[in-house]
């Protein structure tokens, strides 16, 4: 069956392939697009938050896409630190904190932070809303919710979308704090590192400018995988063999559009400071 699908696959003309796929990635596109105007309808209109059934699945989100990855984000984000400083410090000595501070906002502050908090929740939260939602599809809760008169954009969408991007925001900061602090104190047992130099580091490199980059990442990568993710679950058929394809759909489709978006705003941010 594969080698008949491949054998198919390659007799299609390179044009019509490359065709094809431009059309599935405008077709994603608009989805996507029209996911983040529902998303903003269901927000401002009533009664949106205010509803408690709402505001549940919003709190129940938050709580496990926030608070119990932090114990993840706690680990990986002191290995991380720890591993850069000692680095830095086989590289140029520990005399150098300030290159280390700089070193850590360049590395840290702007990229790690940000892509590995965003895979950690792909990896957790990601998964469990496209299962969710395909498995809801298919037992037919979510056609029961349209039949009650009740929009599965506002109940369901909503309040992942919300819940994820302010777990997302709120985790990239800790990530990079926990980064800093974390690798800073372990490496201090074993090599004399100067805390004023490495503060002067910090600073001099930490800026309005790398500020906004962080946010700008934190809160797309915070929007983007949820929206892919809901959307990979509500468009599962009838099969319960679709679920994990689903799934696996929405991690890959996630971790992909978080690296796009990454280096766009990286590109972007660049244009700024030279302009």
């Amino acid at each position: 069956m594969t080698a008949l699908f491949m054998t198919s696959e390659m007799s299609i003309p390179f044009p019509d392939r490359i065709g094809a796929f431009v059309l599935r990635r405008c077709q994603f596109f608009i989805t996507i697009t029209r996911l983040i105007l529902q998303t903003v309808v269901s927000l401002v209109s009533t009664p949106s938050l205010t509803n408690p059934a709402i505001r549940t699945v919003l709190f129940k989100q938050l709580y496990f896409t926030g608070f119990e990855a932090a114990k993840i984000i706690v680990l990986v984000a002191v290995i991380l630190g720890t591993v850069i400083v000692s680095q830095v410090i086989g590289l140029v000595g520990g005399g150098n904190g300030s290159l280390t501070g700089k070193v850590l906002v360049w590395v840290v502050f702007l990229e790690l932070g940000p892509l590995l908090t965003a895979m950690i929740v792909i990896a957790r939260s990601g998964t469990a809303i496209a299962t969710e939602l395909g498995a809801m599809k298919i037992n037919g809760e979510i056609a029961a919710l349209e039949r009650l008169g009740i929009s599965p954009e506002r109940y369901l969408l909503l309040p992942r979308v919300i819940g994820v991007t302010a777990a997302v925001v709120l985790l990239t900061i800790y990530f990079v704090l926990t980064s800093f602090i974390g690798g800073f104190l372990i490496v201090s047992f074993g090599h004399h590192i100067p805390y004023d130099q490495f503060i002067q580091g910090i600073v001099a490199s930490l800026g309005l400018r790398e500020v906004l980059v962080l946010m700008a990442k934190g809160i797309a990568f915070g929007l983007i995988i949820p929206l892919i993710c809901c959307n990979a679950g509500m468009t599962v058929g009838t099969s319960a063999t679709e679920i994990p394809q689903a799934a696996t759909r929405a991690v890959i489709t996630s971790l992909f559009s978080v690296f796009v978006l990454d280096g766009l705003i990286t590109y972007l941010a660049s244009l700024l400071a030279i302009a």
